[in-house]
Parts: C-alpha cells; structure tokens; sequence
C-alpha cells in the first residue's frame, strides 16, 4: 500500500509492507517543490512548482509499479486547494497515477494528522498541531477521540509570503493569528503534539546541540518552556550562525525560523506542560482510518513488537508465553507496576530473542541498537531505552560494563531496576527453555517461606545444574529474596 501526499512544500511517496495497526514503511523519498509559494499572494501554482512536483509523481508511479503496490492513495493538501489552477494540477496528478487524487479540506487534514498521532502515540492527551507549508491544522484529542480543530495560514511557505520575506513581520502576523485561537485555551497542562517537517527539523537541531543519546525523532519531549526558549533563539539570530545547524538540510533551512516563531506562539499561548514530536501524521492517519475497530485498539507498540518477533526470534509462542511467566513472578514476587511498566514488560518478553543470529559476543549489543532505535510506535524514549536495556541485560548479565553510560541516561532509577529485574528473570527463563515452547508453563516460579522457589519436574529435571541456580540465585537477590532450585525426578 502506498500514499503520494503533495503537500504545500513537499511532495512524498510512502510505501508501506501491509495495512496493519503498526504499518513499517518500506520505501520513503520526498521532493521539496514548494508548491505553496507565493499562492497566498498570486492564487496561483507556480508553473516551476507544477512541473517539479509532475516529474516527482511520475517517478512515484513508476516505483510503485516496481515495489508491486496493490493499492494507491494520492492526497493533496493546502496549496492545491487554496490555488486557482488547481483543478488542472489535479487532472494531471490523475492522469499519471490512475487514481482519484483525494483534496483533503482543511478539516480533514487537521483529523487525519490527529489520527496520525493517535495511531502512534499510546493514549494521547492534548492538542495535535500539523504545520505543512501552506496551513497550520490544530485540532484537540483525548482517549482516542478527536474534537475541534481549526486551520490557520501560517505554514512556513505561506507566512514567508504574506510577511515579505521579514521574519520581524512575519512573527507579528503569528502573534495576531495564534491570539484569535480559542482552542489554545485547552493546552495548560496537557501536551502539545508537533507534526511536520519544519517542527522535526528544529527537534533535529535540539537534540544535535544538546549531544541526545538517541537518535530517534519520533516521541522526542520537551518541556513546554524548553522548546519555546530554543524556537526564541532559533528565529532571532541568522540560520548559518546557529550551532550545528549543518545537521538540518539546506533545503529546510530557509523555513526554519517561521516555524519557530509559529511553534513558540502556540507554546506559549496554550501553556502547555510539554511538546512531543510525532513522525507519524496525515498519511498514517489515512491509513489508520482504513482499519477496522477491532485493530484500532490494538496497542501500537505490542503489535510492533509481535511483527518483529514473527521475523526476527526462534519462536514467537515462546515470546508469548514468556510474557505469562513474568506475569506470575511480578505477582509471586510482589513487586509494585504500574499499568504502563507492565506493558513495556510485556513488549520487552516479546522482543528478547530477535538478537539470536547474531554473534553470541554481540546479541546484547545488537540487539539493544536494533530496539532503541526500531520502528515502533506508542512508546517515549524512556520506554525505548527500558526495552533495549532489559534485553541487553538478557544477554550480557546484569552488568553496565560493556554498554554505553549514555542509554541510561534517559530512563529513571526505577525504570533502569525493573529492567535489571526482568533481565535476570529473562536469563533464567532461558536457559530452561532454550527459547523453545511449552517448556515454561511446566517450570512454576513461586514463593515459599519468602523464598523464591523455581520447580523443574518430570523430563525437565535435568535440566538443573550450578549455572541456573547461580542465575536464579541473581534474581532472588535483586527482589530480596533467597533462592531455590527444586528438581522433581
């Protein structure tokens, strides 16, 4: 399945393998047309643009013959609706893709970006902002659920244009718009997600200047006052003098500043807690709005998890049945979690063998790469690095000495524990199942006399010898514990 998203700025093919509550993008390249330059101005597409934009899609039409996509979705944003040559322009996207091109209002935009974060954000709360060249779509969401929205003239390309080129005036038009936007009043307390790729840019040049340890855009949080003060610096000095700005694009460079001075009045005027980047916008929103209700409500980041264990790990039953064991220890051994550290539990089962190809001198390390920087969806940072670490930790035992300090860094003291504890609980597990099912679910874990107690009965008391009582011993110890390994003939 593939979408053409032509919007004000870019013109972008996205295929993706399959219609799934977690789509992986298989293909991905953009053309920056600028579609939407000086159309507040003349009404018109500028002919370059037109034809620059036309040579993209039939080159996206051509790839999508190669990659065999079964199914074409071509959307079209702010620029083409608002011009008055766009019924033309639109012929001619038809023409070329053989598909009705669908021209989003400024409504459906702002509901499928916030879509997009629903699909990808695990049960957001505030307000969606999906800044294009054209357009600035904001629209609230809670629960699932999408309120009221609003389109305003202020993408990049757009407030460029009706400020003459002057950032100074340009930052007075923002000011006067942002103030006019009762939904902003909702924002204090809550989160504000940034969609787009001006808004990915400025987070791209944040975490260069501040040495971030990971380097994934998608969940990446600032504090309200955080990313407000660096927009400030960022629109008020000029972009070639800004440090590490060469990690940024050239061609993203020149709308860097309007999406500053936009992302800052939004902040501001809605007080809101925190900002967090999403990736995933208009055109997962499309897609998600194709699933049906029952795979709405899958969590995102669980259906991630269980695609990659399918492709990656020995067996995937046993990744399933791992997550019912640590059920039972988490419950025999008392240990407190709350509803989200259990569900990063689960996911953290689900992925601890997709290292096993690997060189057993490197699974930890492989592996703990391949999750912190993965294509998951409903999980922040701090849970990335909780996954990674714990299936590292797996591997490598419960020491740091092999892994970089700088991973830790974004998880918090109780989160880098229960990783520690779900590694050597994971440690132990494996080496009674040797990754195979129906092993498990005969090897209880339980307490007795408060000590942990594991039983190996029948034809899986051979298994019992010093290197599982060492681990199990481990794992006694890190939830206070002793220990005993009772092999039944």
């Amino acid at each position: 399945m593939a979408v053409i998203d032509i919007g004000s700025n870019s013109v972008r093919l996205v295929v993706y393998e399959a219609l799934t509550r977690s789509p992986t993008p298989i293909f991905n390249e953009k053309t920056l047309c600028g579609l939407g330059r000086n159309v507040l101005i003349s009404g018109r597409l500028a002919d370059d643009a037109v034809a620059k934009a036309l040579a993209s899609i039939r080159r996206f039409r051509v790839l999508c013959n190669q990659l065999n996509v079964g199914e074409l979705h071509v959307l079209a944003t702010a620029a083409v609706r608002d011009a008055k040559n766009g019924d033309v322009f639109i012929a001619e996207c038809e023409a070329i893709c053989g598909v009705p091109l669908k021209l989003l209002s400024g409504r459906e935009e702002a509901n499928f970006a916030a879509l997009g974060v629903i699909s990808g954000t695990y049960r957001p709360d505030g307000i969606v902002g999906d800044l294009g060249g054209g357009s600035l779509e904001l629209v609230d969401v809670k629960d699932g659920r999408i309120g009221g929205g609003v389109t305003l003239p202020l993408g990049g390309l757009a407030l460029q244009d009706t400020s003459g080129y002057s950032v100074k005036k340009a930052e007075r038009i923002t000011a006067k718009t942002i103030a006019k936007v009762d939904l902003l009043k909702k924002g204090k307390g809550h989160t504000f997600y940034a969609v787009g790729g001006t808004w990915r840019s400025l987070a791209k040049l944040h975490m260069a200047q501040r040495g971030y340890p990971l380097n994934v855009m998608h969940g990446y949080a600032l504090t309200g006052k955080e990313i407000a003060d660096f927009c400030y610096l960022v629109s008020r000095q000029p972009t070639d003098t800004i440090s590490r700005i060469e990690v940024v694009a050239e061609s993203r460079r020149p709308l860097l500043a309007y999406g500053a001075l936009v992302l800052e009045a939004v902040v501001r005027a809605s007080k809101v807690d925190r900002v967090v980047i999403s990736v995933l916008g208009v055109r997962e929103g499309l897609l998600y709005s194709m699933l049906d209700e029952i795979e709405r409500d899958q969590d995102p980041l669980l259906s991630a998890a269980r695609e990659l264990s399918l492709l990656r790990s020995r067996s995937p039953r046993h990744g399933e049945e791992l997550i019912a064991w640590t059920d039972r220890f988490m419950e025999v051994s008392h240990l407190e979690e709350t509803a989200e550290e259990r569900r990063l539990r689960h996911a953290a089962c689900l992925l601890a063998d997709i290292g096993w190809r690997a060189h057993p001198d490197y699974r930890g390390e492989q592996s703990l790469n391949i999750i912190a920087h993965a294509n998951f969806a409903g999980v922040d940072h701090p849970g990335r690095a909780y996954l990674a670490l714990a299936t590292f930790y797996r591997h490598e035992g419960i020491i740091d000495e092999f892994m970089s300090p700088r991973i830790r860094e974004l998880v918090g003291v109780r989160l880098l524990d229960r990783a520690r504890v779900l590694g050597a609980a994971m440690r132990v597990a494996y080496l009674i199942s040797a990754a195979m099912p129906g092993v498990l679910p005969r090897a209880p874990l339980t307490v007795e006399d408060r000590r942990l107690v594991l039983t190996l009965a029948g034809d899986l008391s051979g298994l019992a010898g010093e290197r599982l009582v060492n681990r199990l011993r481990t794992l006694g110890r890190m939830v206070g514990r002793d220990s005993e390994l009772r092999a039944i003939p």
